[in-house]
């Protein structure tokens, strides 16, 4: 009776096994493709109207001439390269680097280093501390146009939950 019930279940509601299937799905990634998943997500792909950014996100610097309508394999390409290079610039600290990379693609590494006249981060701060307790310092990264947006704080709920290591 319970194997006909539960049969009966996902064949009237066959999302949940799906969402089920994706879930595990994802937590099998190596975890630099499930950022790679989680920015592709978010990020969603940028077309004409988002210049000055183009594929998942990549903002265009000085001198780059990429194309607002590039292949997907491109897009791709470019935020796996652009994903690294935050990687590489956090990888100091360990077991936070990915954490860090997320959160630097998406607001700047300038915004956690510091630059000219601002300061280093409270977040860095207390991760270069020690101080493992940091979800309110890392939320702290959902503001836009100075209110706190609701799709960002979702954001980082979910990046802070699946990327880090207590």
């Amino acid at each position: 009776m319970r194997k006909l019930l539960f049969c009966l279940f996902f064949l009237c509601f066959p999302w949940l096994w799906l969402q089920a299937q994706q879930r595990i799905a994802f937590a099998r990634l190596p975890p630099f493709e499930r950022a790679v998943v989680c920015v592709k997500f978010f990020e969603g792909f940028h077309g004409k109207g988002c210049y000055p950014y183009v594929g998942y996100g990549h903002q265009l610097q000085k001198g780059e001439h990429f194309s607002s309508n590039m292949p997907e394999w491109q897009a791709d390409s470019l935020l796996r390269a652009d994903l690294m290079a935050q990687f590489d610039r956090f990888k100091c600290y360990g077991k936070d680097a990915l954490l860090l990379s997320l959160l630097a693609y998406n607001v700047g590494a300038g915004r956690l280093i510091g630059y000219g006249r601002h300061p280093k981060s409270k977040l860095l701060r207390k991760i270069e501390a020690g101080d493992r307790n940091f979800y309110r310092e890392y939320m702290s990264f959902c503001l836009y146009k100075g209110r706190v947006s609701k799709v960002l704080m979702k954001r980082r709920q979910v990046e802070y939950r699946k990327f880090h290591i207590p």
